[in-house]
């Protein structure tokens, strides 16, 4: 049976206290589905793509401004969009979201447009399934609040509602489940150079209090910490992280980058967001004893900090809240974005004057000195009122790059013409 939701409809379900309630009662299908064996669900719920939703979405989109050459559009609704992966074989756009859902959306007649945006897995029961990613040879990994799944070709077995799935990081052992909060709970995750899969656990707390300190290091939580792609052989690679919500590996030296939101309540102006470059495992990035860049933190201004700490390679504005990011690899645009990283800031959630809600990009020279400039802007309008807030960054095959907005409920793709 065919399931058709109108947009705004669907954004309203799921994010009601009512469809929580629904999804609470199902049971997780994991075990059988680790079994290849059938669950009896037999539906999908589809997101309507047309209508006056996605005119008004168009509409917005005609205030974005973006370098000469290039053009933004609509590409798919996608109720709460949040981080991205694009299959190895282009077939299929896997969309993670803070809430309970897995999407999948379909390119199928090649016209750059989604035609179909469908629930991925639907007998499963996710939690916060913020964090795709997918290895060269086409698996997909779901990085949960407490938990990672392992899909197994997954551009193929989506076209049914039952896939094969296994843990990867059984759910209560990503961290101790007297560990789990409300806040900071977005995972993300990427397959490195060196075929281990990195993982993001942000801290729950603003300012992390000293007590934390020795068990957070021991699990990675406010780190990134890597493992085998069978979940053997996990360590911590990165340390002094307040809560990063994107990462990616440079494409010439398969260093790691990464961005990271900073401390609030120290005043609109202070302290910066981060873009952090690691050069050797075990580094420590200055959290908490720094509230971003060099700006100590009132709880630890007395405390002397780990020696060594890695100050953070681009310093961006005050509570933007720098988000995904991927380095640019494709030929669509001119050779100066090669190698350069795209990244999405949100939004400050609580500044006098919002700032963010745009697209940056990073260059990085010859010896790794990074800029950062503006990309694509205009998702906050004259009144201070947000129209859009951009997520996470990928690239498409052929060379475009999609943006998500976990506010509007969409995927933008950005396009350059020659």
């Amino acid at each position: 049976m065919r399931i058709i939701v109108a947009t705004a409809a669907a954004v309203a379900l799921l994010s009601s206290g009512a469809a929580r309630a629904q999804t609470a009662d199902v049971p997780d299908n994991l075990e059988k589905l680790s079994n290849f064996q059938s669950t009896g669900t037999t539906e999908f719920r589809f997101i309507e793509q047309s209508g006056e939703y996605a005119d008004g979405i168009r509409k917005t989109l005609e205030r974005i401004t973006l370098p000469d050459g290039f053009k933004i559009e609509l590409y798919a609704i996608v109720p709460d969009a949040r981080h991205m992966a694009v299959g190895p074989q282009g077939i299929v756009t896997f969309v993670g979201t803070r809430k309970d859902k897995v999407w999948s959306v379909t390119d199928r007649n090649k016209d750059r447009k989604a035609d179909e945006v469908k629930d991925f897995a639907p007998s499963l029961t996710f939690s916060i399934p913020n964090g795709p990613c997918f290895s060269n040879d086409g698996f997909l990994y779901i990085a949960e609040q407490n938990r990672v799944l392992l899909f197994p070709a997954a551009e193929f077995f989506y076209e049914s509602p039952d896939v094969a799935a296994f843990n990867l990081v059984a759910k209560g052992d990503l961290i101790p489940t007297d560990e789990e909060s409300f806040n900071h709970t977005a995972r993300v995750c990427k397959i490195g150079p060196d075929g281990k899969i990195y993982i993001s656990l942000g801290q729950p707390f603003n300012v992390a209090p000293a007590e934390k300190l020795d068990k957070y290091n021991k699990y990675g939580i406010g780190g990134i910490i890597r493992m085998n792609t069978d979940g053997t052989g996990r360590e911590v690679y990165t340390y002094g992280v307040r809560n990063s919500v994107g990462h990616d590996f440079h494409p010439v030296t398969g260093e790691l980058w990464f961005t990271d939101n900073q401390v609030d309540g120290m005043g609109d102006d202070i302290p910066p967001g981060e873009i952090n470059h690691q050069t050797a495992a075990g580094q420590n990035f200055g959290a908490p004893w720094y509230g971003g860049g060099d700006v100590r933190t009132n709880e630890y201004k007395g405390e002397e900090p780990p020696a060594d700490v890695v100050m953070p390679a681009v310093e961006t504005v005050a509570h933007a809240a720098d988000l995904g990011m991927e380095f640019y690899e494709g030929s669509m645009f001119p050779a100066k974005y090669r190698n350069a990283i795209f990244s999405a800031q949100h939004g400050s959630w609580n500044r006098t004057t919002p700032v963010g809600a745009r697209v940056m990009v990073t260059f990085i020279d010859d010896e790794g000195n990074a800029t950062t400039e503006p990309f694509a802007e205009g998702w906050i309008d004259e009144n201070g009122e947000y129209l859009g807030r951009p997520v996470d960054v990928a690239e498409l095959r052929d060379g475009s790059i999609l943006v998500s907005d976990d506010l509007a409920g969409a995927l933008y793709r950005i396009s350059y013409d020659k």
